[in-house]
């Protein structure tokens, strides 16, 4: 039997760090029910609370003693979540447990006369080592604070760099690079593959287009989940989307309409866009007519980035210099 029938471990975990784990498997394993409180401020701009529980359960599903309750204020700041609704709150925790409440756990970083301290004097008061661990650190600096995060955790706070381009610019390559440059992932052009499923991309079915737009959504959310803090994109929807304009009737549109609705999933922190000042390169069925106006297709991909609320930076010269570009702006995104 456990040392305590039930206990309690709350905070705002905005966002969720290894000191809030640790914290959590202790006082896990002291109780014969932990009932895990988040904190939601509505309006104090903190993460999302799906996103904070998904966390909080990732950490403690492997224990089937542990409960989470969500506690909702509307206290524009912690200052003004004041002590009268402390106690208010409290006894919604209470309800929820079912049943007294022997032990309230919290982090060192808490005094004694905290509302976790206040608000259950029942309860006999646990303070567990917090690592000098910080959220509010994280916020301020969470790449640099890394190693403070859980796997699960850092896929919020990777940078996602693009890069677009007409073909034979050196996209492939220079993620690739990149992805190496920074000990990281990258993903590759999903469509190279789908587009020879006929020996020749002059012969794709409407089908293989949407096959491409879903393959490659899954597998960016993939390869993010594992990025160590940037993840370098080869080409994405809006490529798809242009060539989709060289198919007719009514799958154009359906393809279209796919390509526009997984646009507007994404984010990216830095669009790169390769200009077309490198020689071509027929590598199998490269089209013909977008070699012949390079220049002229690699403005419409610009103007489609920007229809699509993307700022680019154009990469022009040669492969060095391009790539000596590229790690400058990726360096100072990093260092934002």
């Amino acid at each position: 039997m456990a040392r305590y029938s039930c206990g309690m471990y709350g905070g705002s975990f905005n966002p969720l760090h290894l000191g809030h784990v640790r914290c959590m498997i202790s006082a896990a394993n002291q109780c014969d029910k932990l009932i895990i409180v988040i904190c939601e401020g509505k309006n104090r701009g903190e993460i999302g609370i799906r996103l904070r529980y998904r966390w909080v359960y990732e950490a403690t599903k492997h224990f089937p003693h542990v409960r989470i309750f969500v506690l909702t204020d509307d206290a524009p700041t912690k200052a003004e979540y004041t002590e009268e609704t402390w106690y208010t709150d409290a006894e919604k925790v209470k309800l929820f447990a079912g049943e007294p409440i022997t032990a309230v756990f919290f982090g060192d970083d808490y005094s004694a006369d905290s509302m976790w301290a206040k608000c259950y004097p029942e309860a006999e008061m646990v303070i567990l080592p917090r690592d000098g661990i910080s959220s509010t650190a994280i916020r301020k600096a969470p790449l640099s604070c890394w190693d403070m995060m859980p796997d699960f955790v850092r896929p919020y706070y990777v940078k996602k760099v693009l890069l677009i381009g007409t073909e034979s610019t050196g996209k492939s390559t220079l993620a690739i690079s990149l992805a190496r440059h920074y000990n990281t992932v990258w993903l590759e052009e999903v469509g190279r593959e789908i587009s020879a499923r006929s020996g020749t991309d002059l012969w794709m079915l409407p089908q293989d287009f949407t096959d491409i737009l879903l393959q490659h959504k899954v597998k960016q959310l993939e390869k993010i989940a594992q990025a160590n803090r940037v993840f370098f994109e080869d080409t994405n929807c809006l490529t798809t989307l242009f060539y989709v304009d060289f198919l007719e009737g009514e799958e154009k549109e359906k393809n279209r309409a796919l390509a526009e609705a997984v646009s507007a999933l994404n984010e990216y922190d830095l669009v790169l866009l390769l200009g077309p000042d490198v020689a071509f390169v027929q590598d199998g069925d490269r089209s013909e007519e977008i070699a012949a106006d390079r220049a002229g297709f690699t403005e419409l991909l610009k103007k489609m980035c920007e229809e699509h609320g993307l700022e680019v930076a154009e990469l022009n010269g040669d492969y060095e210099q391009r790539y000596r570009k590229a790690v400058e702006l990726v360096d100072r995104l990093l260092e934002e």
